[in-house]
């Protein structure tokens, strides 16, 4: 591993991404709209927005993390930049942290605008500390980015990059307790939540938001969370080949 080399990748990263308004917009302004958007639908519901706006402030910039990062990730792999970097006397690691750089210090930007918008603009009230919101936000950013970069090694078009979005996120989203608490869904369903990562990140969300501490329990959604961080950089990295097919 070279930091330098880490650091020159995200570099690279970082400058095609500042090139892209569309994405830049995507990622920075779309999550705080959308926010914005939910506050003014509860805006009758006194509480509602309360209720569930700590937990979104980590979903959106989770769902968007993991849109652009295994769009562009692809990108990479499918117009032979990739192949060329794998080409040059780089450890595999060395590049895959330097795009998990990269879009991390994207994703931190997100979670920290987000959270901004959240709780300056929209008044947004929480049982636990803002600040452990904003870095639990700042986790599941993370999340998405490291699940974009392994799942980008399985498509080969940037339509089936779209497609792991209802096939890989959306089942998620329904299983993670955010619509239907977990423990009132069906049997099965309940036992294949505790399988997926989202799970752990929506917890710890949904237990400072509303308890207004992590407890043991959400201190362990917390190590999982960045566990899997850490495994699906792992993965991504062994997915890597000097030659594509």
């Amino acid at each position: 591993m070279s930091p330098r080399i880490t650091i020159a990748t995200a570099t690279r990263v970082l400058t095609q991404l500042r090139r892209d308004p569309r994405t830049i917009a995507l990622l920075l302004v779309v999550p705080a709209a959308l926010l914005t958007l939910i506050k003014f639908v509860f805006d009758q519901s006194p509480g509602a927005f309360d209720r569930i706006g700590g937990p979104l402030v980590g979903l959106f910039p989770f769902i968007t993390m993991f849109l652009v990062t295994s769009i562009t990730m692809l990108r990479e792999r499918t117009t032979g930049t990739l192949e060329r970097l794998m080409t040059m006397p780089l450890a595999k690691l060395d590049i895959l942290l330097g795009y998990g750089l990269a879009f991390g210090l994207v994703g931190t930007a997100q979670a920290l605008i987000t959270s901004g918008v959240a709780f300056g603009l929209l008044d947004l009230e929480v049982a636990g500390s803002t600040a452990v919101v904003i870095l639990l936000a700042i986790g599941n950013a993370l999340l998405g980015m490291s699940l974009g970069l392994f799942v980008s090694a399985f498509a080969q078009t940037e339509f089936q990059a779209i497609q792991f979005m209802p096939a890989f996120v959306f089942p998620q989203l329904l299983l993670c307790g955010l619509f239907v608490a977990r423990d009132q869904m069906a049997g099965a369903l309940e036992a294949v939540s505790y399988a997926l990562p989202l799970t752990y990140a929506y917890d710890a969300l949904e237990r400072v938001t509303s308890d207004g501490s992590l407890g043991g329990r959400g201190t362990a959604d917390v190590l999982v969370t960045f566990g899997v961080v850490l495994l699906a950089l792992a993965l991504g990295a062994a997915t890597l080949r000097r030659r594509t097919a």
